[in-house]
């Protein structure tokens, strides 16, 4: 009897080392149980929480109300959803690994996703985001591999912290039996709830950041789905321009016009007036010292597409979808004025329907990216010695009188720059990192520098020939870029000055402007000109602007040419979110001369700025100095950007 009690308690050992071991592992070095389990528990909420105090503290200080509401369920929703799936990977086999793949592939990239979207863009990325995006998958990978360092780099904190919490999850959690069975089947359940329970996205973004990268993923799978309305709303179809009469000009001077139009090149990045110490476009600068400057124009938009709907049409962007397809181009007029007409451009048509944009413009030369080069980058286009090339032969074929446009594209993010031409300005680097924002403008610049050439090799070659002297050339950029000036960077995510205020310039030969004209335009080098001024100039110097036959059409143009007496003074919109674009995050505002009225999606109301006394736009006058802009606003856009 003894024996066996003796036995008894032997082999009853080893299981109260067993527990006694069990209890050791759950206390985490000292650690006891349940503050262990609450902290691995709380930690990836408290993380996404911290850092987005550090990013956004001032702003969501403001919150209020409703939002105040929003942010929280968001907080919560991120809370569960963590520790739903860190439970499910606690339990060992193979519901177990799967839950810790998707715990530490969910919030690697809603973690470091958002982390690196809101070094480029000061707003974390959304619903809204992903649909737009998900009609040019291809240009954002791109954009991706061409700063893929940096993209990586801002996900190993949270792929790290992932891998930390899952391992201590399993040394402090027992996921056995029915509970651990249970979670780990429904937290699979709960991560893809995430992608389409509603959550606060527009305007304040008053929701987490996970979770709002989370739903914008729901957002992709919807759209892809075909269940989303602004799918079919993002890009540009076919144009059908509206029928123009015959013209008569009314000038005797049959001037040939050439617009060249610039990629994301700010007014900053060009000597837009002849500069003996000019660095940053040295080879325009050097060929046409005499060229006419305007010195303040702005585009209407920052996004390309919406751009050149004004600049070729004269038309607010404001106008509905069916105007900004239907209604006349400046080729249009030039043919009907017996102009040959060209376009040849470095853009790559495959971006975002482009093609369709110009599939119908009925010039006799056409020339893309693609026909000059095959392999040519969908963001950047081909090479533009490619294009300066192709241009400059092309030119000599023309009939004249003509309208020809070139369409340069290379300044267009990655930013083309050819390593064996010249990089005046240094240091420069490819990173997009917020510590290396000059050395990146620095990059920019020198591919501003290096198509600044090509555009000089087409001039000088015009300039060179017969034509050249019966030519007027005519410069602008599309929009310009941001460097962080106002917290994003890149282009259409606001009508700051950086992204709006572009370059523009005019060169004739002597004699081939009248000297009222020369008058005019000497006149406007310091007022303020607008892109949708550029269609009734190219009118004018044509000789048909005042043609009674387009009366109808002028009536939605509101410029003014800028070889006429006077300028367009009336309020015009200005925004990045069009019928014929788009945009990712809501903003617009209204000009007035020297007064800007904007506001971006996460703005709480209305800003003023007088960009005549404050260029960079850093001391809000607050609305009460644009009132006058308010009541336009509001009823040209219903409603502040962003607001739901």
């Amino acid at each position: 009897m003894s024996d066996a009690l003796d036995l008894e308690r032997a082999s009853a050992s080893p299981s109260r080392e067993t527990a006694g071991s069990a209890r050791a592992k759950l206390r985490l070095d000292g650690i006891p149980k349940g503050v262990a389990r609450a902290a691995v528990l709380a930690a990836t909420p408290l993380v996404v929480l911290s850092t987005d105090l550090l990013r956004r503290g001032s702003r969501l200080s403001t919150l209020d109300g409703w939002y105040h509401f929003t942010y929280a369920a968001a907080l919560v929703e991120s809370a569960v959803l963590w520790s739903v799936l860190l439970y499910g990977a606690a339990r060992r086999g193979t519901l177990g690994a799967v839950n810790a793949a998707l715990f530490v592939i969910a919030l690697t990239f809603s973690v470091g996703g958002q982390t690196y979207f809101y070094e480029q863009y000061n707003a974390y990325l959304n619903v809204d985001v992903s649909v737009f995006a998900s009609n040019f998958v291809d240009s954002v990978l791109n954009q991706l591999f061409a700063d893929i360092g940096n993209y990586l780099e801002t996900k190993l904190p949270p792929f790290l912290l992932a891998l930390a919490l899952v391992f201590g999850a399993r040394r402090v959690f027992r996921a056995a039996g029915r509970r651990g069975r249970v979670a780990a089947l429904l937290a699979p359940a709960v991560l893809v709830a995430t992608f389409f329970i509603p959550t606060q996205h527009r305007h304040a973004q008053a929701s987490t950041p996970d979770v709002l990268y989370l739903h914008a993923v729901g957002g992709l799978l919807r759209t892809q789905l075909g269940l989303t309305e602004q799918s079919n709303q993002i890009r540009p179809r076919a144009r059908e321009s509206l029928p123009v009469p015959p013209l008569t000009p009314t000038t005797d001077r049959r001037r040939n016009v050439l617009l060249v139009i610039l990629e994301s090149v700010r007014a900053d990045s060009v000597c837009v007036e002849y500069d003996p110490e000019c660095r940053k476009t040295e080879a325009t600068n050097r060929l046409l010292p005499e060229r006419r400057p305007l010195r303040q124009m702005r585009s209407m938009a920052s996004c390309t597409a919406i751009s050149l709907a004004v600049l070729w049409a004269g038309v607010l962007p404001t106008e509905s979808r069916e105007v900004l397809h239907t209604w006349p181009l400046i080729f249009d007029y030039a043919r009907a004025a017996g102009y040959d007409t060209a376009f040849w451009t470095s853009q790559n048509m495959m971006f975002g329907n482009a093609r369709l944009w110009v599939k119908n413009l009925g010039v006799s030369q056409f020339t893309s990216a693609t026909e000059l080069d095959p392999m040519a980058d969908l963001d950047m286009g081909a090479p533009e010695h490619l294009l300066a090339e192709h241009v400059s032969r092309g030119l000599l074929e023309l009939r004249e009188p003509f309208l020809a446009v070139v369409q340069l594209s290379n300044v267009h993010y990655p930013y083309y720059v050819d390593p064996n031409g010249p990089m005046p300005f240094e240091p420069w680097t490819t990173s997009k990192a917020p510590e290396d924002n000059q050395a990146f403008k620095n990059f920019y610049q020198n591919s501003v520098h290096q198509q600044d050439r090509h555009v000089a090799t087409i001039l000088r070659n015009l300039r060179a020939s017969p034509i050249g002297e019966r030519t007027v050339v005519v410069y602008t950029s599309d929009h310009g870029e941001a460097f962080r000036e106002h917290g994003q960077m890149g282009h259409t995510f606001s009508i700051f000055d950086e992204e709006i205020k572009v370059p523009a310039w005019i060169d004739a030969p002597a004699g081939l402007l009248t000297p009222e004209e020369e008058q005019h335009l000497a006149d406007k080098r310091d007022a303020f000109v607008f892109h949708v001024d550029i269609a009734p100039t190219i009118l004018d110097l044509i000789g048909v602007w005042n043609d009674p036959a387009i009366a109808q059409y002028r009536a939605k143009m509101p410029g003014t040419s800028l070889i006429g007496p006077g300028l367009t003074d009336e309020p015009l919109p200005m925004t990045n979110c069009a019928g014929v674009w788009s945009c990712a995050f809501e903003n617009w505002g209204y000009m007035h001369e020297n007064l800007k009225l904007e506001a971006r999606s996460w703005d709480r109301g209305w800003k003023c700025f007088d960009v005549l006394t404050d260029p960079y736009e850093r001391y809000d006058l607050g609305p009460e100095r644009c009132a006058h802009l308010i009541p336009l606003a509001m009823k040209t856009f219903g409603r502040l950007p962003g607001m739901e």
